[in-house]
């Protein structure tokens, strides 16, 4: 009975026609799973930056173009969608995150090994193969992620926490990103190019066995992990509680506010991605007795200029509300990356530094404005957004022709212009009503602010002090004590 017991807590199916009590979770009850998800946004971070020094590895490695470096970036973000709107997707809405926190994880490790050989065979191919099934990890993680630490994107915005503070809260584990991006390109700098080719690659694949090892460690902690569930009944209520004028009740084919949203994270993914796979490059290009690991150390320069800025925002959205800041943000990008188009060298490089300021807020935001107001549809929604991502495999390979042509000063054209696609989204947000009511509907609420109505005493030890209240409420999915409020699933 204890054994059976034990494997059937960790069941990872969770009923999603029930309500449970994690949709009301205070900010202290959700302090520890925040913490736990926000551990895979320092991964992937750190999985990103590594693929953007990479980039510029194979270059001179394996004497390829521009263009078809980029194929890493291609490989890597061609898998979202394959994984926001398929296999991650499919197993969110019928099992939960939690299953698919350990189903991004286990892909992860499987590309990193496979990585290995790859880079043994030294096989550009086998290496973007290998990278796809990255990709599909990453894009899992990243499908249930974001959801669950904005709180539920839609109307129930906080799955971890009150949905006022959504914006802020995947800002700040978004930060984490940043992080991860800032070490990947000071690692490359010294074990991708202060050595031999053939060196570099044997560090190379010492560095993708240890994120096997540890990303596996990372989803047999979150088996053993009590990871609340959000259910589709979780997420009605708090739309319910919202009183917002939502769209939830309209079939997804309408969901008009979401697949904009989707849109805008296409294009600005894409032109994020651009800059930051040929950053070296530009450095290289453009300022003087610049070699590649000098390149390397000014992208890392770069990255935290970016990890700064996430920190900024979410100081700056505590005054402000966030759709302001997503405006202002973005608009920044435009302007100051006109200079770097036509100057280069030091002052180039100092206004991609500022660029990449303000990109640092704007695709986390994307996704909590954009989740907003989806209630049952909040699973699928997320997906969507999530696969706008793919934008990162489209844009490179034209700024990289771009930069073949016609120099890595004109290239940033091509970002430019994307920039400027979703900047139609910043602008929709801040001034369209339809758009305004229901962001302002849950920046207002005080869901999630008191704590339960039943066990405010409780909440206040916070979540790891709570774990007998937390049984109560839900275990996997389990239907709260009393509540057996059913809603109809999502077509």
């Amino acid at each position: 009975m204890g054994t059976e017991g034990f494997f059937k807590r960790r069941s990872l199916k969770a009923d999603d026609t029930r309500r449970t009590r994690a949709a009301e979770l205070t900010l202290r009850e959700s302090l520890f799973p925040i913490c736990l998800v926000t551990v895979l946004f320092f991964l992937w971070g750190f999985s990103y930056g590594l693929l953007d020094t990479l980039n510029k590895h194979f270059q001179n490695v394996l004497h390829i173009d521009r263009a078809r470096s980029s194929g890493l970036q291609a490989a890597y973000f061609g898998a979202y969608p394959l994984a926001s709107i398929g296999h991650a997707a499919w197993i969110l809405r019928h099992y939960g995150y939690r299953a698919v926190f350990i189903w991004g994880l286990c892909l992860y490790a499987l590309g990193a090994l496979l990585a290995i050989a790859a880079l043994k065979a030294r096989s550009f191919g086998g290496f973007c193969a290998c990278i796809f099934i990255i990709g599909n990890g990453l894009g899992s993680l990243e499908t249930a992620a974001n959801p669950f630490i904005t709180g539920m994107f839609p109307v129930r915005p906080a799955l971890c926490g009150p949905p006022r503070f959504s914006e802020i809260r995947i800002n700040i584990s978004q930060a984490f990103n940043g992080v991860g991006t800032v070490i990947a390109p000071v690692l490359g700098s010294y074990v991708f190019f202060n050595f031999s080719d053939e060196h570099a690659l044997d560090n190379v694949q010492w560095i993708y066995l240890a994120i096997a090892v540890f990303v596996l460690l990372l989803a047999t902690a979150f088996y053993f992990a009590d990871i609340p569930e959000i259910t589709d009944a979780d997420m009605e209520f708090q739309a319910r509680e919202t009183h917002a004028d939502a769209d939830e009740e309209k079939p997804f084919r309408k969901q008009y506010k979401l697949f904009h949203a989707a849109f805008a994270q296409f294009c600005y993914t894409g032109a994020q991605v651009a800059i930051a796979s040929f950053f070296i490059n530009y450095a290289t290009g453009t300022r003087p007795d610049t070699d590649s690991a000098l390149g390397a150390k000014f992208f890392a320069g770069a990255q935290a200029s970016f990890a700064i800025g996430r920190f900024a925002g979410v100081g700056i959205m505590k005054y402000v509300r966030p759709r302001w800041v997503f405006l202002a943000f973005l608009t920044s990008c435009i302007i100051f990356l006109g200079p770097s188009i036509t100057q280069g060298g030091n002052v180039g490089i100092s206004m991609l530094y500022v660029v990449l300021f303000f990109e640092s807020i704007c695709f986390p935001t994307i996704v909590a404005l954009g989740m907003r107001g989806l209630g049952r549809h909040s699973k699928r929604g997320s997906g969507y957004i999530v696969a706008g991502v793919v934008g990162g495999a489209c844009v490179p390979p034209l700024t990289g022709v771009a930069g073949d042509a016609h120099g890595d000063g004109l290239a940033m054209v091509v970002p430019m212009m994307f920039f400027v696609a979703a900047w139609t989204y910043a602008l929709c947000v801040n001034f369209a009503p339809s758009y305004v009511k229901v962001l302002d509907s849950f920046g207002d609420t005080d869901i999630g602010l008191h704590g339960h109505q039943e066990d405010l005493e409780g909440a206040a030890s916070g979540f790891g002090s709570t774990e007998k209240a937390a049984e109560e409420h839900v275990v996997n999915g389990d239907p709260v004590k009393g509540e057996t409020t059913t809603v109809a699933r999502p077509q």
